[in-house]
């Protein structure tokens, strides 16, 4: 392992647990433990629950009087649809409509704003946002200052009660609380489609709350989780990939993210590319695919016509994997929009091409706001 990567504040408990290690977004960060591998942490979130360390996200504090207004200017989201207490995901635009980063954003007050974006994505989300900040509100890189470990599944609610932390909060919502002296922001936020939470805390006080967790969770089955899982987690559920399924050059219009659009805002960054391109209809959209044999789609695979011999280039695989809960390849890929979900498509696997067909996901059935 390259050296030059950073390093999580849990990283020694990782190698504790006998992690395998990868380069992600300039970081070393778990792949998979031991003792079972992606599939077992996969259905232990699906199943149970499953602790990840996801510190290598980016953290940055916006404040100053006029905050939430300066930021509802430049995301796509409009952050006036929620009050402080609540979060909301939304995109940082190029000014020619492709996606910089997406993120959270935590809104604590007016003045106030926790943005979480993407590893490799943060300082030029800092950068970008400071380069247009009025005077008074400033955005400050916390990369460092925060550790964030991700609870998901559906008995992550029995595992933070076990340590009395708040639970049953909405959906995109967070609450403040402490455990053992040290402050944390307990979000019902996730990358997993299960119910879970996300705890945000020192750096410092990372390697506590996970021995905290991992104790408190041996009866519910809890497993510590690697990236591996949480890439097949997300696809299951089409969660994009900023890299991948969204980038400077993959609009949140062909992504099916115009959700996360205030269309009614006056203006956003990138707001007037998005809405020629809304107006004049995308020519390709992200659909997800799934493999009618036993064929596991790959990022950069090309997409092929199912019609004719040859079958003509339709799009390309921006992401895939092979479903531990459905048993067969599926992924994500940017189609031709003339397709429409039900078609039959092709995908070059190596040498060869085999049968998929075009889905709309989530692929299984999310359980991210439980009962």
């Amino acid at each position: 392992m390259n050296d030059a990567l950073k390093h999580s504040p849990l990283h020694q408990q990782h190698v504790d647990a006998g992690a395998k290690f990868a380069e992600f977004g300039g970081w070393s960060m778990p792949l998979q433990y031991a003792g079972g591998g992606v599939v077992a942490e996969h259905h232990a979130v699906r199943q149970a629950v499953g602790i990840f360390d996801v510190s290598h996200l980016g953290k940055a504090t916006v404040r100053g009087p006029g905050a939430a207004a300066y930021l509802n200017t430049q995301l796509s989201n409009d952050l006036d649809r929620i009050g402080a207490g609540k979060a909301q995901y939304t995109l940082l635009c190029t000014p020619t409509g492709g996606v910089v980063d997406d993120l959270i954003a935590y809104r604590f007050a007016d003045d106030h704003v926790f943005l979480i974006p993407n590893a490799a994505n943060t300082a030029e989300v800092v950068r970008v946002l400071a380069e247009g900040a009025p005077d008074g509100v400033e955005i400050t890189d916390q990369h460092d200052d925060y550790a964030v470990l991700a609870v998901q599944g559906p008995k992550s609610d029995e595992l933070l009660e076990l340590l009395g932390l708040p639970t049953g909060h909405d959906y995109m919502s967070f609450a403040t609380a402490e455990l053992d002296g040290a402050a944390l922001t307990v979000c019902r936020t996730g990358y997993t489609g299960e119910r879970g939470y996300e705890l945000v805390c020192a750096a410092a006080d990372a390697p506590a709350l996970w021995q905290r967790l991992m104790q408190a969770g041996a009866d519910l089955g809890v497993r510590p989780c690697g990236l591996g899982a949480r890439d097949t987690l997300r696809t299951e559920m089409g969660y994009p990939l900023h890299g991948q399924d969204i980038s400077p050059e993959i609009s949140p219009v062909q992504a099916r993210l115009g959700w996360a659009i205030g269309w009614q805002k006056p203006s956003f960054r990138g707001h007037e590319a998005l809405r020629a391109e809304k107006e004049a209809g995308p020519t390709r959209r992200l659909w997800g695919i799934r493999a009618v044999g036993r064929a596991i789609p790959r990022p950069h695979m090309s997409v092929l016509d199912a019609e004719g011999a040859e079958g003509a280039e339709v799009g390309e695989v921006t992401s895939g994997t092979h479903s531990p809960t459905l048993g067969t390849g599926i992924g994500l890929a940017l189609i031709d929009a003339k397709l429409s979900a039900g078609d039959p498509v092709r995908v070059q696997v190596r040498n060869r091409t085999e049968d998929f067909e075009i889905v709309k996901p989530p692929f299984v059935t999310p359980g991210v706001r439980g009962d």
